[in-house]
């Protein structure tokens, strides 16, 4: 059984012209006088901050290696960049936050089945929200309804009627502009660059074990997800596509409530570039090895600054085993959390060893959102900032990683980015 839930993430321009312009704001006169006064899309702009979010101001910086290249790969030059504004997530997001896309998609696709649906003026039945988060998820005769969602019984622990996992899927319409944009597709079809994809979302649970042979982690593999002492901690176990998703859905999520309040749609939330991700890592500092600034792990206390594998190998010196808090640590001067350590986290830019030497120097990045029948390099994507495993090297603002975009860790995880007018970032 396939479930579609639609809602187009692409252009929103002619979104904008059909919501109307019947108001003359900003306008001098709203009576038709024969001159030029402008005519305002919608109502007054009125988007706070973001919650949970810091701004990141634009500038120029150096990207690259601060220190010497110890491995002599030279696939990081130092270079001149410059960096337009954006808000970026403080932390990496929670086990908590990502829970909530995994239920919105769950019981999407429980209203659906069940048909909890309300007649909208535009013809369309969209999901009736009230009741959808009214769906009793233990009762006998709903789960019977939503025979589909449950594990068979031959997949049953002592006969246990749970949520099967891999039925939580989310389905995206997103549109290329990469490709829209190119002059040859100009008298194209819009609908030739709308990409449709599901995407099944949990996240693996089973990476605690994976990734590290012959070794006890069934405790974090069975509670890491789904007990509320780590609602705070960082989502693992997300791949590179789930991460995308997320802010896909979050971006929906936001918009479909400003337009029900007939508010402007806002920009799309997305995975940071890679150049974004070292420029706010700095936090206006230049050529430092590490958010904090020094060339150490340790302040003058003798304290570690961050959350990764001490020395040879002595993991809770730190103050942990495995992950922690995503706000664990003091933040760096744009006030972000943990850019060091923690977890790694991905970013929407293909891995290239010789990017940088073709990117521009405004804005800086380079896409590709492979195929599956694409070959594993074409997967490639940067992976910055070293996690809890990692030695103090991967820890630098210039370290360079990747992971497959379809690969799932135990010590991977994300944060978001949305570009909002000046006007938002004013505090």
């Amino acid at each position: 059984m396939k479930h579609i839930f639609l809602y187009l993430l692409g252009p929103v321009i002619f979104g904008s012209i059909l919501a109307g312009c019947s108001k003359s704001n900003g306008s001098k006169s709203s009576v038709s006088d024969g001159q030029l006064h402008g005519a305002a899309i919608g109502g007054k702009y009125v988007m706070p901050k973001p919650p949970g979010m810091v701004y990141v101001p634009s500038g120029t910086f150096h990207m690259g290696p601060s220190d010497e290249d110890i491995s002599y790969s030279f696939t990081a030059r130092n270079k001149q960049v410059s960096i337009n504004g954006f808000w970026m997530d403080a932390t990496e997001i929670t086990n908590n936050e990502y829970r909530q896309f995994v239920y919105w998609v769950r019981d999407s696709i429980g209203a659906t089945i069940l048909n909890l649906k309300k007649q909208a003026t535009d013809g369309t039945s969209p999901i009736d929200w009230v009741k959808a988060k009214q769906i009793k998820w233990a009762d006998p005769k709903i789960q019977e309804q939503l025979s589909a969602m449950i594990v068979t019984p031959d997949n049953r622990i002592n006969g246990r009627k749970e949520i099967d996992a891999q039925k939580i899927i989310f389905h995206s319409e997103v549109f290329d502009y990469k490709e829209g944009a190119k002059r040859e597709n100009a008298s194209k079809q819009r609908s030739q660059f709308i990409e449709k994809k599901d995407v099944p979302i949990y996240p693996d649970t089973l990476v605690w074990i994976r990734d590290f042979t012959y070794s006890y982690n069934e405790p974090m593999s069975k509670k890491y997800f789904a007990h509320p002492a780590y609602g705070n901690y960082p989502v693992v176990g997300v791949n590179w596509k789930q991460a995308t998703a997320f802010c896909e859905w979050r971006s929906a999520y936001l918009n479909s409530f400003l337009e029900s309040k007939k508010r402007m749609p806002e920009s799309d939330f997305r995975l940071p570039t890679e150049a974004e991700w070292e420029y706010a890592a700095r936090g206006g500092r230049s050529q430092v090895p590490f958010p904090w600034g020094g060339p150490y792990l340790r302040n003058k206390k003798g304290c570690l600054l961050a959350n990764f594998k001490p020395g040879r190998g002595n993991y809770p010196e730190d103050g942990a085993m495995y992950t922690v808090r995503a706000d664990a640590y003091w933040p760096n001067d744009f006030g972000l959390y943990n850019m060091a350590g923690n977890v790694a986290e991905w970013t929407s830019s293909l891995f290239y060893e010789g990017a940088y030497n073709f990117q521009h120097d405004m804005n800086p990045d380079i896409r590709l959102n492979a195929k599956d029948k694409q070959p594993p390099r074409m997967k490639r994507k940067v992976v910055r900032g070293g996690s809890w495993k990692d030695v103090g090297y991967f820890l630098q603002n210039s370290a360079r990683s990747y992971e497959y975009q379809d690969t799932t860790k135990s010590y991977i995880g994300f944060r978001c980015v949305v570009d909002l007018p000046p006007m938002a970032s004013k505090k």
